[in-house]
C-alpha cells in the first residue's frame, strides 16, 4: 500500500497524550485501541492526524478540507453521547465523499438496535435466545414465554455498559429492579434475554463482498469460583485489576463440537450479510452444554487493540497487526471507490 494521509476519528477523551508513561494501567487500558492503531499506522509510514469528535460535525469538514485525507480511520462508537448516532458521522463522511474504515450506516443501524437485529435473524432461522424489550416509561410485565434465568442489558449500548453480575436475574422482582436500573442509570430501553449457560465464543469477520471468517476466540474466567456465572461484564472487559483477580482472558476456542466447528464460519458470514455489515465486525455467540450454538449480538467496528478479540483472532488466523490495519484500510478505500 502506498503511503496515505489518514485522519483518525476518535472521542476527545481517547486521544492519547504525547507521553504515554504518564498513564496508569487502567488509563492505558482505556486508550489501548487508539494507542495501538496510531502507533501502527505511523510505523507503516502513513501521515496521520487525529481528531477528537464529540457533538459537532463542522470540525470534521474543516479537517477534511484542510488535510485532504485519503481515508478516515473511524474509531468513533458514539456521537453526542448516543451510540445510535455514530452512523450519522459515517453518513456525513459519505456525503463528503471521503473513504472510511469499518461499517456502513445501514449495517450500524441494524446491528446497534439489538432487538431489531434479533428479529431479522429469527426470520432467517438463526438461533437467538428468547427476549423481550422493556421500553422506558412503560409498565413492566414479563411475558409468560420468557423464563428464568434472564440477563438484562441496554437495548442499544455496547462495550457491556450497565452489565454486571447483578444483571443475571432469577425472579420477577429482580427482573423489574434491574430493568429499572438500566432505565435510570444507562438511560435506554432495556433488553431481557434468556441466559444461556455455557461457553462464550467470538468470531471476527472481515470483508465487504468477499468475507473472511477469522479463527474463533473464547472468553474464560480461570480463577472464578465454579458457581460464578460467565458474564462479559463491564469490569471483566475494562478493569485490569478485576481481570487479574479472576484470571479473565480470551484465547483460541478449542475442542468445539465437530458440527459447530464445521459451520461456525459459514453461520458468521451469513449473519454478517443479513445485518448488512461491511468492513469488519465481531459476532458473539453462546455455546450451550448440549452443543447448541446461540447468536447473541453483532459488534461492527469492534475494539481493535492488539490483545483484544478481533486482533487476536486475526493473529491466530495468520494476519499480523500491521497487515490487519492494511486490510481494514484497503476495504475502506475499495468501498469508497478509491482502490
Amino acid at each position: 500500500m502506498k503511503k496515505l494521509r489518514v485522519l483518525v476519528l476518535t472521542h476527545p477523551q481517547s486521544v492519547p497524550p504525547e507521553d504515554l508513561s504518564t498513564l496508569s494501567d487502567n488509563e492505558r487500558m482505556e486508550l489501548r485501541t487508539d494507542i495501538d492503531v496510531l502507533a501502527t499506522l505511523r510505523d507503516m509510514g502513513h501521515e496521520v492526524r487525529v481528531l477528537g469528535v464529540a457533538d459537532e460535525l463542522q470540525p470534521i469538514r474543516d479537517v477534511v478540507n484542510e488535510f485532504a485525507p485519503d481515508i478516515v480511520f473511524n474509531l468513533l462508537e458514539e456521537f453526542h453521547g448516543n451510540t445510535l448516532y455514530d452512523q450519522n458521522v459515517v453518513s456525513f463522511l459519505e456525503l463528503l465523499r471521503v473513504p472510511y474504515t469499518g461499517c456502513n450506516p445501514r449495517g450500524l443501524i441494524l446491528s446497534r438496535e439489538k432487538a431489531l437485529a434479533k428479529k431479522l435473524l429469527i426470520y432467517h432461522r438463526i438461533h437467538v435466545p428468547a427476549f423481550h424489550v422493556f421500553p422506558m416509561g412503560r409498565k413492566m410485565r414479563r411475558p409468560r414465554t420468557l423464563t428464568f434465568p434472564l440477563i438484562v442489558k441496554s437495548l442499544t449500548e455496547h462495550s457491556s455498559l450497565g452489565i454486571s453480575q447483578a444483571s443475571l436475574v432469577e425472579t420477577d422482582e429482580e427482573l423489574y429492579e434491574r430493568v429499572a436500573f438500566v432505565h435510570r442509570r444507562v438511560g435506554t430501553d432495556a433488553l431481557a434475554e434468556q441466559f444461556i449457560v455455557g461457553r462464550e465464543i467470538y468470531v471476527g469477520v472481515l470483508g465487504n463482498d468477499r468475507l473472511t471468517a477469522l479463527s474463533p476466540r473464547e472468553l474464560v474466567f480461570e480463577k472464578a469460583a465454579p458457581d460464578m456465572p460467565l458474564i462479559a461484564t463491564a469490569r471483566a472487559k475494562h478493569n485490569f485489576a478485576y481481570q487479574q483477580r479472576y484470571g479473565i482472558e480470551q484465547r483460541a476456542a478449542e475442542e468445539l463440537p465437530p458440527k459447530v466447528e464445521a459451520n461456525l464460519g459459514a453461520i458468521s458470514k451469513r449473519i454478517y450479510r443479513i445485518l448488512g455489515i461491511s468492513g469488519y465486525a465481531r459476532l458473539d455467540f453462546r455455546l450451550s452444554a448440549d452443543g447448541e450454538l446461540w447468536f447473541l449480538e453483532a459488534n461492527p467496528n469492534p475494539d481493535l487493540a492488539k490483545g483484544e478479540e478481533f486482533a487476536s483472532s486475526a493473529a491466530q488466523h495468520g494476519i499480523d497487526y500491521p497487515e490487519l490495519m492494511h486490510r481494514i484500510m484497503s476495504l475502506g478505500l475499495r468501498a469508497g471507490g478509491k482502490e
